[in-house]
């Protein structure tokens, strides 16, 4: 079921406690039947979820068009941005009262919230939900135990947040011997470099540009075994396909992990072709589900534990209602 969505043109003003989403196809994501229920169970009375789609890399205008709405509106309490992190950021960080560190450090807007007051607030998110989905398949001493590196397929805000959460210095010597990032347009490798120059580390990186998916197997190819290997490209969700050839070959041993949970998921599938010589194929569900609790406790000023009984309880209904 595909549930009705705004545009930037067709906003109209909340009738209830309203959370946005911010995407390109909200109307068929799994968190619109999901919402309901994790509002219930919340005790948020009244609350209801409202996508807002909005075309890949949209004009400058249309970003500040949907921040200026809520701010204005008083039962637009906030937002979810995915995929458009990085561009709402750029054209719209000015409107914002307050700028979390994550987000400045980061460049990006992945979550947008109210003071009771009316503050416009801006987060990221992604560093504290990347880090609890990797924690949740990746062992504790893996990667000193390893010496294996990471991978990640594209460089938007979900690889900025999964580079700062690998490469903590705090981590001593449980990190990535190294950490690759390819994109097909050499901007964002340019905005990654940058965002990088302030982390606290000593890690290597390496920035690959790779307009092609047989660029993308070609880093593939010389990977350690058992390093990670993430889409975090969209593809297979906001736009068609995979960012690797079927040729594609997977390290030996490797973590395989794709961001996404829904679409045609082809990197989700070219892995589990190859599962027998792989350490584990994760999709994006857990990624989904920390993500989303963090916004909603954001936005509705309630305390979601990331763990534990009633984070349980809020996983199975959502795997119910999916």
């Amino acid at each position: 079921m595909t549930y009705p969505t705004f545009t930037a043109n067709t906003l109209r003003p909340a009738q209830t406690p309203t959370l946005y989403f911010i995407g390109v196809t909200t109307g068929s994501s799994s968190i619109q039947t999901v919402f309901p229920i994790w509002a219930q169970q919340l005790g948020l009375d009244g609350a209801r979820l409202q996508g807002i789609d909005l075309p890949l890399h949209a004009p400058r205008e249309d970003y500040r068009r949907v921040v200026e709405f809520i701010s204005s509106d008083p039962l637009s309490l906030g937002a979810l941005v995915t995929t458009h992190k990085i561009d709402l950021y750029h054209a719209a960080s000015d409107l914002f009262d307050y700028i979390d560190p994550f987000a400045l450090l980061m460049g990006e807007t992945s979550c947008i919230s109210k003071t009771a007051d009316g503050l416009l607030r801006c987060h990221a998110k992604d560093p504290i939900s990347s880090g609890l989905a990797l924690d949740a398949f990746v062992p504790d001493g893996y990667w000193s135990s390893t010496g294996a590196q990471a991978l990640s397929i594209g460089a938007g805000g979900s690889t900025i947040a999964i580079c700062w959460y690998l490469s903590q210095s705090s981590k001593g010597a449980d990190r990535p011997s190294s950490i690759v990032v390819s994109n097909r347009s050499q901007p964002r490798l340019d905005h990654l470099r940058e965002s990088h120059g302030a982390l606290v580390t000593d890690t290597p990186f390496e920035y690959v540009l790779a307009p092609e998916p047989a660029d993308n197997d070609a880093v593939l190819a010389r990977l350690a075994p058992g390093s990670l290997v993430v889409n975090a490209t969209g593809l297979g969700k906001d736009a068609p396909g995979s960012p690797l050839t079927n040729a594609a070959r997977f390290p030996s041993d490797a973590l395989v992990w794709e961001l996404n949970y829904r679409g045609d998921l082809v990197f989700l599938e070219q892995a589990r072709r190859q599962q027998s010589g792989l350490r584990h194929v994760e999709d994006g569900w857990i990624y989904f589900l920390h993500g989303w609790t963090q916004v909603i406790g954001e936005v509705f000023h309630v305390d979601i534990p990331t763990s534990g009984e009633k984070f349980d309880e809020l996983s199975r209904s959502a795997r119910t209602a999916r």
